[in-house]
């Protein structure tokens, strides 16, 4: 069967020399691509970090909320040797908690961004949280610096 160009039911099985996409266009498509690329990547590069800094601060906001409800419940924080974990699970060393909650302040102890415990310390109506950064040793600079949160004493009236 002859397909007859001018039937427009049959068109022509002829391509047309301006359809499609030519490999030049594909080349100068993929060339704007990678520089946009190189653009944007090393921008984005950095940033893992700074989200996991982010998350620290967040997760010692969640532990220092807690540690107030545990304060506000029994009248103190827990005590350093008491640990993080008296958040998790009741404490069974002095001074023992007053009120417990059925499940605890927390489900879980959260680890740093880096996988290490944050580190708790509690004196004179006081505590400190510390996450040890990327190197997971106490100082360093950059990504290997400490994290603190430190919460002063509740003073009465505020």
């Amino acid at each position: 069967m002859l397909w007859n160009s001018s039937d427009p039911a049959h068109p022509s099985p002829r391509r047309d020399r301006q359809a499609g996409v030519t490999l030049i266009e594909m080349m100068v498509v993929l060339v704007m691509i990678s520089v946009v690329a190189a653009l944007i990547v090393p921008n984005v590069i950095g940033r893992p970090d700074e989200a996991r800094v982010s998350v620290a601060t967040t997760d010692m906001r969640s532990i220092a909320g807690a540690l107030q409800l545990y304060r506000l419940d029994n009248g103190s924080y827990p005590t350093t040797t008491q640990g993080l974990i008296a958040l998790a699970e009741r404490p069974q060393s002095p001074p023992l908690p007053r009120t417990w909650p059925v499940d605890g302040y927390l489900s879980t102890l959260p680890l740093d961004p880096w996988g290490t415990p944050y580190i708790y310390r509690a004196e004179g109506g006081r505590f400190e949280l510390v996450s040890l950064g990327a190197d997971a040793a106490p100082g360093g600079d950059g990504v290997n610096a400490d994290i603190p949160y430190r919460k002063t004493r509740v003073q009465a009236g505020l």
